[in-house]
């Protein structure tokens, strides 16, 4: 158990650290030119890169609405999902603590957002709360319905990753005009602790949208779509 939870608290590490340091360290400055898209692009590659390297060891989920998600799924031990979610918020947290670290070393440096997540005066378009809520409770059981899809038996082998990253990818374009994007209640602790916004007065529902959509998610894929994870032809018998 300890591999896996250290493959957990490390990948968990590796999104946050890449995906909001892009923002903090890249996007902050206009004439690098990453924007939006660059930070989707990070998120993204943060999660292809360590699904491959550690997903074998873990099951590669880094969110703890994931791990509810394939729990309620049957593709994930109900035992297992606590300490997954302490490493997960864990290792979000402590990437949190580095990047603040790496950040603060720029002279004239302040926290501000910090790449956490926010609605109403803390969304970066000014989105209402019932907007975020409802984005991000889609957004995620589509998440986790292109998790349970993919890495299905009725699914090609070995391209689970891409297409999960690519998933995230997209999530993110669509929304971090809304929320700066969530879809992950780890992702949104481990920045929340340092901004200096009320981002921690926020968390509360960048932990029950994610958790609300995963659970959505797996049970779409449970009522519809699980009936032909492997149909005759396709991984089937």
């Amino acid at each position: 158990m300890l591999r896996q939870l250290s493959a957990e608290f490390f990948g968990t590490f590796w999104l946050v650290f890449g995906g909001c340091g892009s923002a903090v360290l890249a996007a902050a400055f206009p004439e690098l030119g990453i924007g939006f898209t660059g930070v989707a692009l990070a998120f993204g590659l943060t999660v292809v890169t360590m699904a491959y390297a550690v997903g074998g060891i873990s099951g590669g989920h880094f969110n703890p609405a994931v791990s509810l998600g394939l729990a309620l799924a049957n593709r994930f031990a109900w035992k297992d999902l606590v300490p997954y979610w302490i490493v997960q918020v864990a290792g979000a947290v402590a990437a949190g603590a580095v990047l603040l670290a790496i950040a603060s070393g720029q002279a004239g440096f302040t926290p501000g957002g910090f790449a956490s997540n926010g609605y109403g005066e803390l969304s970066p378009g000014g989105y209402a709360l019932h907007a975020a809520l409802l984005i991000e409770i889609v957004l995620t059981a589509g998440f986790l319905i292109v998790i349970l899809g993919s890495t299905s038996k009725a699914a090609p082998a070995g391209f689970a990753p891409l297409a999960i990253g690519l998933a995230l990818t997209l999530i993110h374009l669509i929304s971090i005009p809304v929320t700066n994007t969530s879809v992950n209640p780890a992702r949104s602790t481990g920045v929340a602790l340092f901004a200096e916004t009320g981002a921690m007065g926020q968390l509360w529902l960048f932990w029950v949208a994610p958790l609300v959509g995963a659970a959505v998610g797996a049970l779409i894929w449970r009522a519809l779509l699980m009936p032909g994870e492997a149909p005759e032809g396709i991984g089937g018998e």
